[in-house]
């Protein structure tokens, strides 16, 4: 049962990050199974339920949804093996990280945050998108609106088309989506005095499901690229 993430997770952090080595790593991997992993673990398991709410076919195993600790340094001017923070992604089963449309929490000694979006580019996605928004930008600005990002603290980030040009029915709050290279949308402020409670559960629930509308619309475009790539 998942209580809030204790100092002993934060700890581990900052330890692996000032003796960032395999010796201490080895020495300290019951802290790490104890204090980070499980716990971990508990969190994507108590959020299962409303990520199958959301979508049906997401990847709720834990082993699947959580990072690796072990840095990948093959192609890294940083040689640190080892991570000194972890963040956990749903998306659905099978599907390739790179371009996929995911909601992902992270955690670390000075990080925190949440959110969803794409995952690196996907242009077909994001002209499918485009094409959805042109199509009906009042039905576009609706789903938008529905997910009350400003309220909720959410910013949109992104790299986007410096030279794109808007089509002139779409609206002004639709514009910067529009050019968007890709695109996601992430908590601004988070609260890190609650990561030690069930409040950072519930507060991570209610804003997935409040972003579930964005993401099913993200989803079709997702899909529809896949099925005319297919064809």
């Amino acid at each position: 049962m998942f209580t809030g993430f204790p100092e002993e997770t934060l700890q581990f952090f900052l330890d692996i990050r000032f003796h960032n080595d395999k010796a201490y790593f080895a020495e300290n991997k019951p802290r790490y199974e104890r204090d980070v992993k499980a716990v971990f673990h508990s969190f994507i398991e108590a959020l299962a339920p409303t990520m199958q709410s959301i979508d049906p076919l997401m990847e709720i195993r834990p082993y699947k949804c959580l990072a690796r600790i072990h840095r990948d340094t093959r192609f890294s001017r940083d040689k640190s093996p080892f991570r000194d923070h972890l963040w956990l992604c749903f998306r659905r089963a099978a599907e390739p990280r790179e371009g996929s449309v995911n909601f992902f929490f992270e955690l670390g000694p000075t990080t925190l945050g949440w959110g969803m979006g794409t995952w690196g580019e996907n242009r077909p996605m994001m002209d499918v998108f485009r094409r959805q928004i042109a199509a009906d930008p009042a039905k576009a600005a609706k789903i938008v609106a529905s997910c009350h990002l400003e309220e909720r603290d959410f910013g949109v980030f992104g790299t986007a088309w410096k030279r794109m040009e808007v089509p002139s029915q779409i609206p002004l709050g639709l514009r910067g989506w529009y050019t968007m290279r890709e695109v996601y949308v992430g908590k601004q402020h988070p609260d890190m005095s609650i990561i030690g409670s069930p409040s950072i559960l519930e507060q991570v629930r209610e804003d997935f499901e409040a972003l579930a509308p964005l993401y099913r619309m993200l989803r079709g475009a997702y899909d529809e690229a896949a099925n005319d790539q297919s064809m």
